[in-house]
């Protein structure tokens, strides 16, 4: 796919791996929708990139009506729809059962709701509206949804069961959502992130921060949100990739702890 002139929605593009990407894809030409909750954090990426280039919608991606109108809306602002990336989610730090009890339901279902209803929310809607693109290359495709999971939907650390079940669930739809949407020229992809540096981790002690360092295997270091939206950029413009989960996480293999 050739990204010039292409339209994107970025969920989360307010800030971290989501605005790193809406940079990446401003920068090769697309105009960028994002969804996300931060209104001053997404005017600051507008003001940055300019609006004729990036528009903001304020949405819950796990509320349906939010959703298809946010959708609708971005279509009807940019004429078209070719690029989703679903990058809105929420952790979460409890165990299954501990001293304090069993993991509360209020606490486990929120993140299943914004990561893995969410995510699916929005690639239904924006499966619709690509779904209505003249064919935009020689194989017919009309458009391509990018979700992220992480490593922690194979080697999820102690404390991280919703987080761990949401993403799993992210990886489990990939295959079958690019089959369901391959008669409309529609790709699925996800990326499998391991640790990127994002602001969360500037809060963590140095000592800290340096033994996650060190628990990469190469490069010792953190991953860049630039290094993310490299790899969407990538899986947009790769008409050949469909139905694959890409980790990109220096080899790591999380332990338990």
């Amino acid at each position: 796919m050739d990204l010039q002139g292409k339209v994107a929605l970025v969920t989360g593009g307010a800030s971290g791996l989501g605005r790193a990407t809406v940079e990446a894809y401003v920068a090769k030409g697309a105009k960028v929708a994002i969804f996300d909750l931060n209104e001053q954090n997404a005017q600051d990426v507008i003001d940055q990139l300019g609006a004729d280039k990036v528009a903001f919608w304020k949405v819950n991606v796990a509320d349906e009506d939010n959703v298809r109108e946010a959708v609708a809306g971005i279509v009807e602002k940019f004429g078209a729809l070719h690029i989703c990336n679903n990058y809105a989610g929420i952790g979460s730090a409890c165990k299954t059962l501990s001293k304090k009890g069993v993991f509360p339901m209020e606490q486990f279902m929120p993140v299943i709701n914004v990561n893995l209803v969410g995510t699916f929310n929005v690639a239904r809607f924006a499966a619709e509206q690509m779904a209505n693109n003249d064919p935009i290359n020689q194989d017919g495709g009309r458009g391509v949804i990018i979700n992220t999971a992480s490593i922690a939907a194979m080697e999820g650390q102690v404390g991280q069961l919703a987080y761990s079940a949401s993403k799993g669930g992210i990886v489990g739809m990939t295959l079958p959502m690019a089959r369901d949407l391959e008669a409309y020229g529609i790709r699925v992809n996800t990326i499998v992130p391991g640790l990127i540096h994002t602001p969360l981790f500037e809060s963590l002690p140095e000592a800290a921060y340096k033994s996650l360092e060190n628990s990469v295997c190469y490069p010792h270091r953190l991953g860049r949100p630039e290094e993310i939206a490299h790899l969407s950029v990538f899986i947009a413009e790769n008409d050949y990739l469909n139905g694959e989960c890409v980790r990109l996480d220096g080899a790591i293999r999380m332990q338990p702890r």
